[in-house]
């Protein structure tokens, strides 16, 4: 199974410059990479730059990561129905926040966060489809690839660079196994030149040949 629909989809219009064009002048909140994103029932936010782990937490402590919100993509308390629910700063971002009052007065901002949504909705499923492979290899290459269609850049030989790094728990938390599971199955996957590190801990995905 492929994940192509994040490039074969129309473009899909930048909410960030509706948001520049609505909002002149309002002062972008910077959080570092690792901080904790305060959130509130009555405000979403909306990433400008950067890449922001939505996650929760089950009830023995594991975190469950829920989706990685890339820029123009909203999150926030009341867009989710999911308790805990916790956002934080995968790399540096910059982030606008609106009140939802204002997202409700606004028919123009309103249509261009739903637009946005769709792909959420888009990143969610493609999360709930890589869950159910039966085998817990075929989640992790699968997951891996939907990863390199949602923060994947192109370097040399047509392999993609993942530009945000995820613990291996975090991961194993996504495909319902475990760590040692998985930072087994990462090394086997190295070996069989699927993947491989680079100096920055950062995971490449070699490109496959037919």
């Amino acid at each position: 199974m492929t994940y192509a629909y994040a490039l074969e989809s129309a473009p899909t219009p930048d909410l960030r410059q509706l948001l520049e064009r609505l909002y002149q002048g309002r002062t972008l909140q910077h959080f570092r990479s690792g901080q904790t994103i305060r959130l509130l029932p009555d405000e979403i936010w909306v990433v400008c730059r950067g890449v922001v782990q939505i996650g929760t937490l089950y009830d023995n402590g594991d975190e469950a990561l829920l989706g990685l919100m890339c820029p123009s993509m909203p999150f926030g308390l009341p867009l989710t129905l999911v308790y805990p629910y916790q956002a934080s700063a995968l790399t540096d971002v910059d982030l606008m926040r609106l009140r939802l009052s204002e997202v409700v007065q606004s028919p123009m901002l309103a249509q261009g966060i739903f637009r946005h949504l769709v792909r959420r909705l888009q990143q969610a499923e493609a999360i709930l489809t890589v869950t159910g492979y039966r085998r817990v290899e075929d989640r992790l290459r699968h997951l891996l690839l939907l990863l390199g269609q949602e923060v994947g850049q192109p370097v040399a030989d047509g392999c993609t660079r993942l530009n945000v790094r995820l613990t291996h728990q975090q991961i194993a938390s996504t495909i319902g196994t475990t760590r040692v599971t998985v930072t087994r199955l990462l090394s086997q996957l190295q070996e069989a030149g699927w993947m491989k590190i680079d100096g920055n801990r950062h995971i490449i995905l070699i490109a496959q040949t037919a």
